[in-house]
């Protein structure tokens, strides 16, 4: 074995130590691949593989700033009340109609997660469900369930829809409008079985109408005024998005000049403001970039690329679905967000028709990722609400439901890619 093909395999096992290490939370992820970057640095550097100057530019800074300016924006949104006040409102409408309220719930959680990171969507979508279901005496577990995997699908077809999401569209520059116009069929298509599909499992476990609590919404809003000016900057923040093209700046340009904005007009302290950020996602972005970025200089994903491109034959369809169901078991694994990171250096290395099979890894990221209760934040968080209640979740129901609807929208999603972007022969 010579030199190079010693390092390939060293950094190799880097990889799949923090893997490991992430998956079986030995540490945090964060600390997961920190411990992975400098072990790639360490190797890396001692073999020659990269010069220190190079190792330098192996954070995507562009996506961090992404990811930072657009948690900014949100936590701001977050503490003016708005995700609240609409889960909240959902809520009200479906009045004590379990049907209703199971409905209201799943759409809720969708929606909301299209804006907030799924963590902060989950803890807020289980609190107003918690509240409701514990007032009217309705068995928590189908709505918890049912959240956790609606949040999980929800933002798919946005580029701030997801930590994945935001790492596909950087690296294969995709624009916040070819998100939407790939995807967003998808989506609500995906929307709709899901809802169905979660609804006629659970249907028998719902509970009887009830009288619901006399409430408004309104009266969660502490705020108006700050409520009023958390919704204009989120607009300003789609709308950015949206004209981005004819702007002649990145999305990251866009969302670190909301954040300003935001923390501006708040008058927030904005200690407080970065204390609520995820930074362990931020800090595991970072340093698993820098694992697979040093991985990529030794030929690997170069390799892995043409291998992967004559067992399809070059063939796009081929292709696109090995990425969407290779992507999707993935997720349901590990975190979706190295899956991304792994997927892209392989994905951009195909030389093929791009469109199809970067679409194909942003649903596969997503939609694995609620499969089983340890598959990511989302369904351990729910876990966790549901200890507060009092209540145990059964992994194998969850597991049941989760593999149910993951292969639903697998399948969905391998007939839309196929008939979207026109792949049969």
């Amino acid at each position: 074995m010579n030199a190079m093909d010693l390092i390939v395999v060293i950094l190799i096992l880097v990889y799949l130590l923090t893997l490991l290490l992430a998956a079986t939370r030995a540490v945090t992820m964060s600390v997961a691949a920190l411990i992975g970057a400098l072990a790639t640095a360490w190797f890396g550097l001692q073999y020659g593989v990269f010069t220190y100057d190079q190792a330098l530019s192996f954070v995507d800074f562009k996506l961090l700033a992404l990811i930072i300016g657009t948690m900014i924006v949100v936590e701001v949104a977050k503490r003016g009340g708005i995700f609240r006040f609409g889960a909240l409102y959902a809520i009200k409408l479906s009045q004590g109609n379990p049907i209703l309220l199971f409905f209201a719930v799943c759409i809720s959680a969708a929606a909301a997660s299209m804006f907030l990171g799924d963590p902060t969507a989950m803890l807020l979508v289980a609190a107003a469900t918690a509240t409701i279901t514990r007032f009217l005496k309705y068995d928590p577990m189908p709505y918890f369930i049912s959240a956790a995997i609606m949040i999980n699908l929800g933002g798919t077809s946005t580029l701030i829809g997801s930590i994945s999401n935001m790492i596909i569209g950087v690296q294969a520059g995709i624009s916040f409008t070819d998100f939407i116009s790939y995807l967003a069929l998808c989506e609500i298509a995906l929307w709709g079985l899901t809802i169905l599909a979660l609804y006629l499992i659970f249907r028998t476990r719902l509970g009887s109408k009830k009288d619901v609590p006399s409430y408004h919404p309104w009266e969660s809003v502490e705020n108006k005024k700050f409520f009023f000016l958390s919704i204009s900057v989120l607009a300003l923040l789609m709308l950015l998005f949206l004209t981005a093209e004819n702007l002649g700046v990145g999305p990251e340009a866009i969302a670190l000049g909301c954040a300003i904005v935001a923390l501006v007009l708040s008058n927030i302290n904005p200690s407080k403001i970065f204390r609520e950020l995820d930074w362990e996602t931020v800090f595991f972005i970072s340093g698993f970039m820098f694992i697979v970025k040093g991985l990529e200089q030794t030929g690997f994903f170069s390799s892995l690329s043409t291998q992967l491109f004559q067992m399809t034959g070059g063939d796009v369809l081929s292709s696109t679905l090995m990425t969407l169901w290779a992507s999707g078991i993935a997720s349901a694994i590990v975190s979706n967000t190295a899956v991304a990171l792994t997927f892209t250096p392989i994905i951009g290395g195909l030389g093929v028709k791009s469109a199809p099979l970067w679409s194909a890894l942003v649903l596969g990221t997503n939609l694995g990722g609620a499969t089983t209760p340890l598959s990511g934040s989302v369904p351990i968080l729910a876990i966790g609400m549901l200890k507060r209640e009092g209540l145990d979740m059964n992994f194998a129901e969850f597991t049941k439901v989760g593999v149910i609807s993951s292969l639903i929208q697998l399948g969905f999603s391998s007939l839309y890619l196929v008939l979207r972007f026109g792949l049969l022969p």
